[in-house]
């Protein structure tokens, strides 16, 4: 992709880059094209903070208690835990902006609105993704690396990969070509999620190409009573066990193969969460912006939107590293 700084015309979209376009751009279209593309987003839990001003949100997360036995003749026993929270910083902002002469809008087709708007939404939704996808890190007692997180943010004991038949906690340097997605693997992570009280409402899997390729090579998937035989819906393939299965693209390089001295493919992370283990607070949903630049004879576009990401329930999602191939 290339890009330049503001301000400068090296970056302009001039007759010569854009000669069968045109430059409006509707800000109802990238709303729709960032919500067509969004995958991860839907399925955590939501925190709508728009027109809100502050830039860390106190969610309450409170401790479950236990019930107590009522002696005869007895006071009741009182519950008093010290609650705690979780604080979710908004310091996610990301936008997307072109500069366009005035020559396109004269001569151009109306089909440059369309790729603009499509593009700036789908910019924007993956890059939301990449970050709740980068949320995994923060699972079991990992801590929450979502910006850039290496190798060893995913070794927690959040993080699992199938090894050789063996259902192995994550280091790296070790997965190889071999160790991808089976049934037994599959059934243990869910395993660990019922041993941790997760309920059986709300849970998801979403998963790279490579290991959809390999869930679909499992005989007994195959069948209706596993696999939904319904259309594709957000990338929605289908129902496991009572988890949504859905595929991305997105989901993080845990570990390149150039890195991984055991093998000669990347590690990818596949996530198994709950909805409530992932929150996203959104501060300002996407928006869409011009403004005449006179010294350039052009129009500034920019859209951008603000949010946060925090894993809100550790305990409540795993990490599957899959191998890529």
């Amino acid at each position: 992709m290339a890009t330049a700084t503001y301000p400068g015309s090296a970056g302009n979209t001039a007759l010569t880059e854009a000669a069968t376009f045109v430059p409006e751009i509707w800000s109802d279209e990238i709303i729709a094209s960032y919500q067509k593309n969004l995958k991860m987003a839907p399925l955590v839990k939501r925190i709508a903070m728009n027109g809100k001003k502050g830039d860390v949100i106190h969610i309450p997360k409170p401790t479950r208690g236990d019930a107590n036995a009522k002696a005869a003749d007895t006071a009741v026993t009182i519950i008093a835990n010290t609650e705690s929270e979780l604080q979710v910083t908004i310091n996610r902002h990301f936008e997307y902006s072109r500069l366009i002469e005035d020559i396109v809008e004269v001569q151009a087709l109306s089909s440059l609105r369309q790729f603009y708007t499509e593009d700036a939404g789908y910019s924007l939704a993956v890059q939301v993704d990449n970050d709740l996808h980068a949320a995994g890190t923060g699972f079991g007692d990992g801590g929450a690396v979502v910006f850039s997180p290496a190798a060893t943010d995913y070794q927690h004991t959040g993080c699992f990969f199938n090894d050789n038949g063996t259902t192995t906690q994550y280091t790296d340097d070790t997965l190889v070509a071999g160790d991808e997605f089976t049934d037994a693997f599959f059934r243990d992570m869910i395993q660990k999620l019922d041993d941790n009280n997760v309920p059986m409402e709300g849970r998801n899997l979403i998963v790279p190409p490579a290991t959809r390729k390999a869930i679909m090579g499992i005989d007994r998937y195959v069948s209706s009573d596993f696999v939904s035989g319904g259309t594709v819906n957000s990338g929605l393939i289908g129902n496991l066990y009572g988890v949504d299965v859905y595929v991305s693209a997105n989901c993080r390089t845990i570990e390149a193969a150039a890195d991984n001295t055991a093998s000669s493919v990347d590690t990818r992370a596949a996530l198994l969460f709950h909805t409530e283990a992932v929150v996203m607070a959104e501060q300002m949903a996407v928006r869409s912006q011009t403004q005449y630049k006179q010294e350039y004879l052009s129009t500034l576009y920019t859209a951008d939107t603000l949010y946060g990401v925090q894993v809100y329930r550790p305990e409540a999602g795993f990490v599957l590293a899959v191998p890529s191939a």
